[in-house]
C-alpha cells in the first residue's frame, strides 16, 4: 500500500504545529515530510520532496499559498489555510482540493482527509469542477464585505452612575440567572444583554465562547488545566476563579 505524504506551511508556528498534530492523530499511514513558514519555502519543499498533498496557509511571508498554488499548476494535491471564508472560491479555482478555516477544528479536519482518501485513491482523481453559475452564486456569497464594528466599551450601572468599561479590561463574561457578569481584575458588574447576543458584537480573535453560559478575554488566559474529572478549565491573571470549557469548544485550545 502506498504511503502517502504531505508538507504543511504556516506563518504562525502554533497553527502550524497544530495541524501537523492533528493530522498525526487521526491519520497516522500520512508522512510529514516537512514544514514551513512562508510560501517560497513551501514551494521549495514541494518541488523538492514532491509530496502528495500540501496544505497551504493563503497569507504567507514572500509568496502567498495562492502564489505556489498558480506557480505549481496542479502538480500537487492543495489543501488551503485561511481565516478568511472569502478565499474560497480563489481556492476552487486553483483546484485546492478542501480549505480548512482557522481555528481548524477536528470535526473539520475528519472531513477533509475522508475527501483526501477518496481523491488519492480514485483510478483518476476528479478534479473539483464548479459550474460557472454556482461560482459566481459563491463569489458573491463570499465577498469581502465592511470589517464588523466590534463592540469596544460595554455599559454597566454601579448604583446610580452609568459607566464604559473597555473590553481589553474583561476577563469574562458569564450568564448567572436572569443577568450577564461582567468581570474585570478588581470588580465584576451586572449586565442584562445575553452571552448569546453578546458572542455576535464581540471581536472572536479576541473572545472565544468556551461554554453555553461563557466568553473568556483570550489576552487574559494565565492557564489552561484538567479537572480530576479531565475536563478543560481556564485560569484568569490574578483571580482565583477557573471557568469550565465545554467539550465542543475544547478544539480552540488544541492549538494554543
Amino acid at each position: 500500500m502506498k504511503k502517502w505524504t504531505a508538507i504543511v506551511a504556516d506563518d504562525e508556528i502554533h497553527l502550524r504545529k497544530g495541524i501537523a498534530a492533528l493530522l498525526e492523530k487521526h491519520w497516522p499511514g500520512l508522512e510529514i515530510l516537512d514544514t514551513a513558514d512562508n510560501g517560497n519555502r513551501a514551494l521549495e519543499l514541494i518541488q523538492t520532496l514532491k509530496p502528495d498533498m500540501a496544505f497551504l496557509d493563503i497569507q504567507m511571508p514572500g509568496m502567498s499559498g495562492m502564489d505556489v498554488a498558480r506557480t505549481l499548476g496542479g502538480r500537487c494535491n492543495i489543501i488551503f489555510i485561511t481565516a478568511h471564508d472569502r478565499y474560497a472560491v480563489d481556492a476552487f479555482e486553483n483546484a485546492a482540493l478542501d480549505y480548512l478555516i482557522k481555528p481548524v477544528s477536528e470535526r473539520r479536519l475528519k472531513l477533509a482527509i475522508d475527501r483526501l482518501k477518496q481523491r488519492l485513491n480514485a483510478t483518476v482523481p476528479p478534479r473539483p469542477v464548479l459550474r460557472k453559475k454556482h461560482l459566481e452564486e459563491l463569489r458573491q456569497a463570499l465577498a469581502p464585505t465592511a470589517p464588523p464594528d466590534y463592540l469596544r466599551l460595554i455599559k454597566v450601572t454601579m448604583g446610580t452612575e452609568l459607566m464604559f468599561i473597555p473590553v481589553s479590561k474583561i476577563f469574562f463574561f458569564k450568564s448567572e440567572a436572569k443577568y450577564t457578569r461582567v468581570q474585570t481584575r478588581k470588580t465584576e458588574y451586572l449586565i442584562r444583554t445575553p452571552v448569546k447576543e453578546l458572542e455576535g458584537r464581540l471581536d472572536p480573535k479576541q473572545f472565544w465562547r468556551i461554554h453555553r453560559n461563557s466568553i473568556i478575554n483570550v489576552d487574559r488566559i494565565r492557564i489552561i488545566k484538567r479537572s480530576p474529572h479531565y475536563q478543560l478549565r481556564v485560569g484568569f491573571e490574578e483571580l482565583k476563579e477557573t471557568l469550565a470549557v465545554s467539550r465542543s469548544y475544547e478544539h480552540r485550545f488544541k492549538q494554543m
